[in-house]
Formats: structure tokens, sequence, C-alpha cells
């Protein structure tokens, strides 16, 4: 009898284990056989992630990822890699990496400790904080004067769910007004439908230049969240996250960072000491 439990439990441990590694995704493997690279992007996020002039993703995000898919291609043997961009919400985006419909995310999601249950993240490439953007003709001055007003914010972020959290404890009545993409929010704060707009500064900043008077619009001073930028990835696949992080690695430990930098940011100074920081810190050495 002892000698039938032994074995049942050594067969059964490693039925688990066979399982276990059947699971893992073999990402590189699949991109190597399809000779295609599933990218998904968002096509709104300026300056990191969106449709340029000449209708390709272009941005900040979009060059990283770019440094990335060249060392993918290097691993995988084969330059000529093609790249397939699928544009997408913040949601959709990590639903599609979750299922393997993408093999990586390049926009501007933020990692969270909730996303890291369906998937991995890359390290960081950029750290925005949350902030509220209203009409310069208004006369809102601080997040208080905003109780009983209207706020946009895109749904299924991390930013609506801090604003709902703030606006729950501190701004009784105030309404959150969920809209699809950045634009539609953009149009609503400018047509008085919204008091105003909740989203990364950054990429308010951004949106508010694109705009046709960009003087008509300001950012209050305070800070609402704090957003870790990183790439979404398929959980559970080291390999793939390796030689992204060895790919970024490369990027922050060259003058290439400070040329991309400037390219989509440069209009707000040099990176502050705290991004700085991140680039260090994510020098990882080989």
């Amino acid at each position: 009898m002892k000698r039938f439990l032994i074995g049942a439990l050594v067969a059964g441990s490693l039925f688990v284990t066979g399982a276990i590694a059947e699971s893992v995704p073999n990402t590189l493997g699949k991109i190597k056989a399809a000779k295609v690279i599933n990218v998904a992007y968002a096509a709104d996020s300026l300056p990191f992630s969106f449709v340029g002039p000449d209708k390709a993703p272009a941005g900040y995000s979009i060059d990283l990822c770019k440094r990335v898919i060249a060392r993918i291609g290097q691993v995988v043997g084969n330059a000529d890699l093609k790249v397939q961009w699928i544009a997408g919400s913040t949601a959709e985006r990590l639903q599609m990496v979750r299922s393997g419909k993408a093999d990586l995310d390049c926009a501007n999601t933020t990692q969270t400790l909730g996303r890291l249950a369906n998937v991995d993240f890359s390290s960081l490439i950029f750290i925005d904080a949350g902030g509220v953007m209203i009409r310069a003709d208004s006369s809102f001055n601080s997040m208080a004067d905003l109780a009983g007003k209207k706020i946009a914010v895109l749904k299924d972020t991390t930013t609506e769910a801090r604003l709902n959290a703030i606006v729950q404890k501190h701004l009784v009545n105030t309404r959150v007004v969920k809209v699809g993409d950045a634009n539609e929010a953009l149009a609503m704060l400018e047509s008085g439908g919204v008091d105003a707009y909740a989203g990364d500064k950054i990429k308010l900043v951004g949106l508010a230049a694109q705009a046709k008077d960009p003087a008509k619009f300001v950012l209050l001073a305070e800070e609402i969240s704090f957003e870790p930028y990183a790439m979404a990835l398929p959980r559970g696949d080291a390999a793939l996250r390796l030689e992204v992080n060895r790919a970024l690695t490369q990027v922050y430990l060259s003058d290439d960072i400070e040329t991309i930098f400037g390219r989509w940011l440069g209009v707000l100074g040099r990176p502050t000491g705290l991004l700085s920081a991140m680039y260090l810190l994510y020098s990882i050495p080989e």
C-alpha cells in the first residue's frame, strides 16, 4: 500500500508539472513560425502611441517598441519580421495580450498589481501622474471646486478607478462621465458638456496641443494618481520578457533614449529626476 501511495504521488506530481510546462507560452517560437509579430497599440494616446500623419503608429512608446521588435527579430533569426499593428483601448489591448491575439502591448499602459494577475509587464518605460484638465475660462482652482460638477474620464483605466475613489470620498454629487476615447472627452470639455477631463498629465498636454486653440485649456496643479507605464506581455513567458527588457536596457544605456524623449517630449524640457532615475534603475546589467 505504501508503495502504491508513493507511486501515485510521484505520478501525480509529474502530471501536474507537465501540465504547468505545457501552459507556459512560447511567444518567440510562435513569432518565428509565423514570421509575424502582433503588436497592440493605442490610436489616440499622443505623444506615446497614436496614428501619425502617414497613418502609421507613432510616438514615444512606439519608438521604444520598434527597438524591441528589432531585438526579437534578431533572436528569432528574421531581420525582416512583419509587424501587424492592432489598435485598441487599454482594456482591449490587455485582453489581446492575455488571449494571445497580441504578442505585446506598446502604448501608455499603467502597470498595476491587478493587471499582473492576467499579464506580465516589461521594465518601466515611463512614469507619469494623473491630472485634471479644465477650460481656461472656468473658475476652478482645485479638485474641491469640482464638487457637484461633471468630470470626463476614459473608461477601464487606472485614472477612472482613482477618480471614482476621490469622488466617493471627497466630491459628493460629482458625476463621473465615462468616455470611449480622448478626442470625445476633449470635445465634451470644449463644448461645456463636462467641466473637466481627468487623465494622464502628459497625455492631457499632448491632447490640448492638438486642439484648435490650445490656450483654451489648462491643468489643475493637483495630481490624482501615480502612473508607471510598461509594455504588457503574455503572462509567464520569461524568454520573451528577457528579450524585451534586454532591448530596453540597450536603449537606456545609450544616447538613443535622449533622442526618443526629445522627439516626443522635448517640449516639456529634459526628463525629470524621477524619470532619469527610472532609466538608470532599469539599465539591467548583462
